[in-house]
């Protein structure tokens, strides 16, 4: 059935005013601040071949990988009417553990399903070590519990067992099970938002504006590639470190070739170095996760965020290194810390084809702080796990400077207000500012970074997932480098203790915890 330009731009935004619906529905529904205020969950829509239709504008890191949970759920489950599969299994299409995804079947005129729809929340505990589920850790098994794709509703009953095993695995199971009814809220949803689409307009012509919208969004690529010169576009980047001394190194190759059926593009990692101890490993989805979004956001004109985006991308990321790392490696950093180093060096390499378009580094992290322990508050014996992640500094452009203190790239949430946190939370906010001149100087000059200080009203472990201590955001055209980020602790007797970027501290009542995050780079000489 053919699908006009009007009619395709139509069913464009009725696929992503469901997926937005969603999310609307899960942080109002939702019981964590990381859901309620971070906003650090995602929902999609996806055609009767799991092919992404549509995203909400939510969290690149996990729109970009989510079909690939999506697969894996279909792969293993047979779904049926009313059913709801979980999983959060990194190798099995998830990303890191806390990140748990729910798929759902939407049955229309078939006895099969004809459409999906799937959210994805970060959990600010799944058990593990660490409070939080976010520390430094050598193997999956030390990080959480890990779900394979299982049925969490079964024609429309939630399989209390399988509830029952997660929340026995977790440190805070009421707020597990309030965030995890959300999800299924979310999904409840985007079922009810696909009928009434198809029952209004005919699940035949819904359909095929879901597989235009994947032709369409192909085009588009085709079309910015066609303009990039071809040849090959190498660059190289590093981690500080994973938190046990081993210095990840990541190379990338992307080669540009103008074919007679259409411009097509190779991202290589060949090169990048092997999977390492700690926890900053990315699995395959992270690594074809950050590629969506870089040569999605090549794309000028409001294109559908759609599978048809990497159909002439060809992503080649070697097994057992830290771009597509294998059983049993710790990966719960990949998907905060090495998913924004990969951005990092795809951009730097597409510099060298389109330097008029690309930026210079954005501060390069997501600066993770866990602060985990007993709320006495709220009884005795009661424990409690915060989690966020703390904005940086953008990267000039090559037209203007970048802003301070926001979330860029794989993530893009909120943060938590003092308000919110102190609330919720044995913690105090005593200060919350940009951090002055971190941003790298040029014609146009890099965001600044922040300064955000939590004082502690209990003891409690703090837990710290960072990276661009040691090494700088890159200037790009002549501009410099953006200040590297710092970590400190001002104990109660004073003394003030230098924190690395990775690892985690047991810290007494009255302690102060202290983030200053990168400045992005700067672009262009003066």
């Amino acid at each position: 059935m053919p699908v006009d330009a009007v009619e395709l731009e139509v069913f464009r935004n009725l696929y992503h005013s469901i997926a937005e619906e969603m999310g609307a529905a899960l942080r109002r529904t939702g019981f964590s601040p990381n859901i309620k205020e971070r906003r650090d969950y995602s929902c999609a829509v996806f055609d009767r071949n799991a092919q992404v239709i549509a995203m909400g504008d939510h969290m690149p890191v996990h729109l970009g990988s989510m079909p690939m949970s999506v697969r894996a759920a279909l792969d293993r489950l047979t779904l049926s009417r009313g059913d709801i599969a979980i999983l959060n299994d990194p190798f099995a299409g998830g990303t890191h553990l806390p990140d748990i995804t729910m798929v759902a079947p939407v049955f229309l005129e078939k006895e099969e399903p004809e459409c999906f729809v799937a959210s994805r929340a970060h959990h600010a505990d799944v058990g593990g070590m660490h409070p939080g589920s976010m520390g430094l850790c050598e193997s999956i098994y030390q990080e959480g519990i890990r779900i394979p794709p299982v049925k969490i509703v079964r024609g429309g009953e939630i399989a209390s067992e399988v509830m029952d095993l997660i929340l026995a695995n977790v440190r805070t199971p009421d707020e597990r099970i309030g965030d995890l009814k959300a999800q299924i809220a979310a999904c409840h949803t985007g079922e009810e938002r696909l009928r009434q689409i198809c029952s209004r307009y005919g699940t035949e012509r819904a359909q095929a504006a879901a597989f235009a919208l994947h032709d369409y969004a192909e085009r588009m690529v085709r079309d910015v590639l066609e303009r990039v010169p071809e040849g090959r576009y190498e660059a190289e980047d590093r981690m500080d470190d994973d938190g046990y001394g081993a210095v990840p190194i990541l190379r990338v190759a992307i080669s540009i070739e103008h074919a007679a059926d259409g411009a097509r593009a190779t991202v290589d990692f060949t090169g990048s170095s092997p999977q390492v101890r700690g926890s900053i490993n990315a699995v395959e989805a992270i690594t074809y996760s950050a590629c969506f979004y870089v040569f999605r956001c090549l794309l000028r004109e409001e294109v559908p965020a759609s599978a048809g985006i990497m159909r002439p991308v060809r992503v080649f990321a070697p097994r057992g290194t830290v771009v597509n790392a294998v059983p049993p490696a710790a990966v719960a950093g990949g998907n905060v810390e090495m998913s924004q180093r990969i951005v990092d060096v795809l951009l730097k390499a597409l510099a060298q084809a389109m330097p008029e378009r690309i930026p210079a580094a954005s501060y390069g992290t997501m600066s993770n702080i866990t602060i985990g322990g007993v709320d006495d508050r709220r009884g005795e014996g009661s424990p409690f796990a915060y989690y966020e992640t703390v904005a940086g500094g953008m990267g000039a452009r090559p037209t203007k400077s970048g802003m301070s203190g926001i979330h860029m790239h794989m993530t893009n949430s909120l943060n938590t207000p003092a308000e919110a946190l102190e609330f919720a939370y044995p913690l105090r906010v005593t200060q919350y500012s940009l951090r002055r001149n971190s941003g790298g100087a040029g014609n146009f000059a890099g965001g600044d970074g922040i300064v955000r200080e939590i004082e502690l009203l209990t003891d409690a472990e703090v837990t710290l997932l960072a990276d661009r201590h040691l090494t700088q955001p890159y200037g790009l055209s002549g501009g410099f480098p953006g200040a590297s980020g710092s970590a400190t602790a001002t104990l109660s007797d004073g003394s003030v203790q230098k924190l690395k970027s990775k690892g985690s501290v047991h810290l007494g009542k009255g302690s102060r915890v202290r983030i200053e995050t990168p400045g992005g780079g700067g672009w262009g000489s003066r």
